[in-house]
């Protein structure tokens, strides 16, 4: 039976750069894969702001929606404020069953950035209420909870990012290259965050491009380096050689997943 899948990010580039190949093979086998922004990002820039910003990378993230095979949706909440209040609690759970989700992805509720941590915590306060036929009304509920699942990290308190699902990306790899490359209000403008911040980015623009976009590219090798068991364990062989892989934290707010469940849920 083809999938439904809903995948959380703070920002417009969350969701790609955390689930852009996972998302791409679903869509590829024929699953319905949705990714939504919870803020619209008009604060991630150093040189424009505002409305401007907002459309400019509502705009990218379409077009990384049309690369990746997927649906996207940017919310209307400014960047940075992001709070867990009761109508966002409704919003994230009407979008969730609207979605008809059988799988949810979303960001740690443990992370340097506010939007990302209120992400994650909305995705859990949501969790059951989605089935729950008395909350919001005004849309279907889910016929169960769907199994959620967290994106990789690096933050270690109050523990380290403990992956029970991984995914070879190794022929994804290139379209999740065009994504980093249709979003440069990121990934590419001398004035962008990372432009900004990330050490020892060129000072020409083809070479800050590129930097950036390969930098981001190194973090999926990481992660296929951090749990090479994990693809040994179910890639077999294949598993020693995968060059890049996305991973994933079940959620225990989510529905009962064990080996084998994610094993199907997620793709080859």
């Amino acid at each position: 039976m083809p999938l439904r899948i809903i995948a959380f990010g703070a920002h417009p580039d969350d969701c790609e750069l955390k689930a852009g190949g996972v998302a791409a093979k679903w869509a590829a086998a024929g699953h319905q894969v949705k990714f939504v922004a919870t803020t619209n990002g008009d604060v991630g820039h150093f040189a424009m702001g505002g409305g401007q910003l907002a459309l400019r990378r509502a705009a990218e993230v379409k077009r990384c929606a049309e690369i990746l095979g997927v649906t996207t949706q940017v919310l209307d909440i400014h960047d940075g404020e992001l709070l867990p209040t009761i109508e966002n609690r409704r919003t994230f759970a009407r979008l969730i069953r609207d979605w008809q989700a059988d799988v949810v992805l979303c960001h740690r509720p443990n992370d340097y950035h506010p939007d990302h941590r209120y992400t994650g915590i909305l995705v859990q306060d949501a969790a059951v209420l989605v089935a729950a036929p008395f909350f919001a009304l005004d849309t279907p509920p889910c016929p169960k909870n769907p199994v959620i699942l967290f994106y990789s990290d690096d933050f270690k308190k109050p523990y380290p990012f403990d992956p029970a699902i991984i995914v070879d990306v190794d022929e994804q790899i290139e379209l999740k290259r065009a994504c980093y490359d249709a979003m440069p209000s990121q990934f590419a403008d001398r004035d962008s965050w990372m432009g900004r911040y990330l050490p020892g980015v060129p000072a020409d623009d083809e070479g800050r491009r590129v930097f950036i976009r390969e930098w981001l590219i190194n973090l999926d090798t990481e992660v296929a380096g951090n749990y090479r068991e994990l693809l040994v364990k179910r890639y077999g062989e294949k598993g020693m050689t995968t060059r890049y892989a996305e991973a994933f934290e079940v959620c225990e707010y989510g529905a009962p997943a064990d080996w084998e469940t994610l094993d199907q849920l997620f793709p080859r």
